[in-house]
């Protein structure tokens, strides 16, 4: 094997510079209302373009992860501060309000996902046996990044990337998967939400409280932002990476005892410090959600938590090499036959229990497209039922780290038994 050669720029300070310039070009411009940007921005996810440019210096050889500790610092530091950032702002409240069938919606489209990634993969796997591996190594650990991103959304992903141990190679093939089969789901779920009302016949859905939940939703925007001083910023921070610190101290005790105590228990993750580090920011971040806390949303946590993660994105695609992203195009078909199993037992919930489609549409998006796009597609119901997204997305932040887990762990079984 030829060794990659060392990338042009290899100065740290230089490498973050390029990294943080890219992620301003992408959050100026997607945020642009130029025609031109608006329309690009349809078509191409700014998230992808995170990974995307980054994997292009590297596949270049300008900049290489390889040779950068910038991946090191953002995942052990900045990923466990992203999720209790995120998950610091649930409300269960407000959930509540929304009432059974949002939450049953959105917790059948947790259980696609989960069972789907696995009959996919088994599927898949028995007619076309040479799509288990990429080149030596399981396709089963990239897959479980892709349910990390499908049940929470990006910094689930990171999480999943690092528990179960996916090359960065083989991550980039599952970027590609993740993107082309969601937004294809994304883009039927925007095109029926102006035609909603053919869907509830066949659902034999009730929509009529649908209304007064847009009078909700539109009372609960009111007085949400508040303008972050300083010492606010500074206590965000302070919960944020002080709870970082606890998880990985917790972490450097939990994982050697497993080691020493259950050695068997390695195939589950239970040894490693980083499932420790993302179990408990993860759960740190929901038991801080019912404390005064999670009034931090208000100053802006999750926004935090969001420049945490888009950092995070950045440095894992300046260590993808875009050659080997389509090197194994069967992966699309499972991620065809994984959509297709979530979307039927969305569509089979929905219909017994007579939950109108917006609730499927929401319910689907916000565990598939996470809080970058289900509110873009409650608003295509409704310009006043954006915060119903909102909220079921942030859930499936809290639930995408034990959920891709239990999926992941149910990949590896199936590739198992396949090979």
């Amino acid at each position: 094997m030829i060794e990659k050669s060392a990338p042009l720029i290899t100065n740290e300070a230089v490498v973050l510079g390029i990294l943080l310039v890219i992620l301003a070009f992408i959050f100026t411009t997607s945020s642009s209302k130029h025609p031109g940007w608006t329309k690009f921005y349809k078509v191409v996810p700014s998230i992808l373009l995170c990974y995307f440019l980054p994997a292009l210096l590297n596949t270049f050889n300008i900049i290489s992860g390889e040779y950068s500790q910038l991946y090191t610092v953002a995942s052990r530091f900045f990923l466990p501060a992203s999720l209790i950032l995120f998950t610091i702002s649930i409300d269960f409240p407000s959930l509540r309000r929304l009432g059974s069938k949002a939450v049953i919606m959105f917790f059948a489209g947790t259980v696609g996902v989960m069972l789907g990634g696995p009959l996919a993969l088994l599927a898949v796997g028995a007619l076309f046996p040479e799509v288990l591996h990429s080149g030596q190594e399981p396709v089963w650990r990239g897959l479980a990044t892709i349910s990390g991103s499908w049940i929470g959304g990006g910094a689930n992903q990171a999480a999943m990337l690092e528990v179960f141990g996916a090359s960065k190679a083989l991550f980039g093939q599952m970027i590609a998967v993740d993107v082309l089969v969601a937004n294809v789901w994304m883009g039927f779920l925007l095109y029926w939400s102006q035609k909603p009302h053919v869907l509830d016949r066949l659902l034999r859905a009730d929509s009529a409280p649908i209304k007064a939940l847009e009078e909700k939703m539109e009372s609960m925007q009111e007085g949400q932002g508040r303008i972050a001083t300083t010492t606010d910023i500074m206590l965000i921070l302070g919960i944020a990476f002080g709870f970082t610190g606890l998880s990985h101290l917790l972490a450097d005790i939990l994982a050697p005892y497993f080691k020493e105590n259950f050695p068997a228990l390695e195939q589950y993750s239970l040894t490693s410090a980083f499932f420790w580090v993302v179990i408990v920011a993860t759960t740190a971040g929901l038991a801080l959600s019912f404390t005064r806390a999670r009034n931090l949303e208000a100053y802006g946590a999750s926004r935090f938590g969001t420049v945490f993660l888009y950092f995070l994105v950045a440095t894992i695609g300046m260590s993808m090499d875009l050659n080997a992203v389509l090197d194994n195009p069967k992966l699309f078909l499972i991620g065809a036959f994984w959509i297709t199993f979530h979307i039927l037992i969305m569509l089979l919930v929905a219909r017994l229990i007579r939950a109108p489609f917006f609730y499927v549409a929401v319910g689907s998006q916000a565990n598939i497209g996470g809080a970058a796009s289900a509110p873009i597609v409650a608003v295509a119901f409704n310009k006043f039922l954006a915060p119903v997204g909102v909220l079921l997305a942030v859930l499936g932040y809290a639930v995408g780290t034990y959920g891709g887990y239990l999926c992941g762990l149910m990949l590896q079984y199936v590739s198992q038994l396949l090979t």
